[in-house]
């Protein structure tokens, strides 16, 4: 591809797996003057029973502890900046909700007038500054400015490799040790709801998130999307593929979470370590599609899906929304067939349905489901 002016729009996913651009009547893939501009995910806020035994795999996955006091576990990766998951105790497991970074503190006051809600000082490790939110899918959420940030850990080096014809390593042999792969950072939450549209015009609007991608249920392109991987625009400094993801289904509900790991065989190695520690595997390893990272996942022991991933996609704000159909099998290049556990195919989700049907005020309908049956069929 040639190179272009910053002002231009790139398409990238031309000849790939997007089947056709935006047409006439859908809709924006970004707001025209959104409030503000959050440039990542802060952290992820959950509550559970137990925070030894979360703290036990948080380690095994490759977090390490940046401060516990008697009711809360603060988590964080080796790269520097702020801790990246939040646990408090609480009488069960639940995801609270996310926080995202915003450039400054005058952003958190702008977002917090135009919202009709109040900044307030954080009292938690680091400080800062944030104003506490709930999306139109009732998930609450936070956005900070101003927290400090903690200082890099040691990092868990990729390795050097001979590939391509190219030698990159003599006289020296790779034996990668079979330990936790080391969490360098927060990459992405996807969340699920039943107010789709709504939720994502208003992160749009008020948080100002672009999509990079758009996926519909088979058969029902001229209805609309129905997930979208999102990120931040950052102008010309490359971005996460997404720093959320969002899909239409019958409830509100946390996903999952992915959290970037060195290479191939950090990821690869610290999977061998969860096995021998009887942790239960999801799905994986594959290369995804949408976002191109290596992934592999797991279940922490309250069931919550966590990711281990390398690799992912960067656009900068120059980059265009991809359109295509949605599809189980479409979801990896290559890996292993999909899992039942990773699409969470369950008897419950029979009662989640049923109430969102009878919901009028939502935008899953009876097309809607049919559309989601044949996704996980295809």
């Amino acid at each position: 591809m040639t190179a272009r002016a910053s002002s231009d729009r790139v398409d990238v996913h031309s000849g790939l797996h997007s089947d056709q651009g935006a047409v006439r009547g859908d809709r924006p893939h970004r707001a025209k003057n959104p409030v503000v501009k959050v440039v990542d995910l802060a952290w992820l806020e959950f509550e559970k029973p137990d925070l030894d035994a979360a703290e036990r795999f948080a380690h095994d996955f490759g977090f390490a502890t940046a401060v516990r006091t008697a009711d809360t576990l603060y988590l964080r990766g080796a790269l520097a900046g702020t801790h990246c998951v939040v646990i408090r105790q609480g009488a069960r497991s639940r995801f609270v909700g996310p926080a995202f970074k915003a450039v400054d503190v005058a952003d958190v006051h702008r977002l917090a007038k135009a919202t009709n809600s109040s900044a307030r000082e954080l009292r938690g490790p680091g400080g800062g500054v944030g104003v506490d939110l709930v999306d139109p899918s009732g998930v609450p959420l936070r956005v900070v400015a101003g927290v400090a940030e903690l200082p890099e850990l040691a990092l868990q080096r990729p390795l050097t490799v001979n590939a391509g014809g190219e030698v990159g390593r003599a006289n020296a042999t790779q034996r990668p040790p079979r330990e936790p792969a080391r969490i360098e950072r927060l990459g992405h939450v996807v969340l699920e709801s039943a107010r789709f549209n709504r939720a994502l015009d208003w992160y749009q609007q008020y948080l100002g998130l672009i999509v990079s991608d758009f996926l519909y249920f088979p058969g029902q392109r001229d209805c609309g999307p129905t997930m979208a991987f999102i990120r931040c625009d950052r102008g010309a400094t490359p971005a996460d593929h997404h720093t959320l993801a969002m899909s239409l289904g019958p409830g509100r509900k946390y996903i999952h979470s992915a959290y970037q790991v060195a290479d191939l065989d950090a990821l690869a190695a610290g999977g061998e370590y969860l096995k021998e520690h009887r942790y239960k595997h999801s799905w994986g390893i594959g290369r995804h599609i949408e976002g191109s990272q290596i992934f592999d996942y797991w279940r922490d022991p309250d069931g919550f899906l966590v990711e281990h991933f390398t690799d992912g996609d960067m656009f900068d704000h120059t980059v265009e929304p991809g359109w295509a159909q949605m599809s189980a099998s479409g979801l990896s290049q290559w890996g292993p067939a999909i899992t039942r556990d990773f699409l969470e195919v369950n008897p419950s989700m029979a009662k989640h349905v049923l109430a969102a049907l009878a919901d009028g005020d939502n935008e899953f309908t009876a097309q809607r489901l049919l559309g989601l049956m044949r996704v996980a069929r295809s």
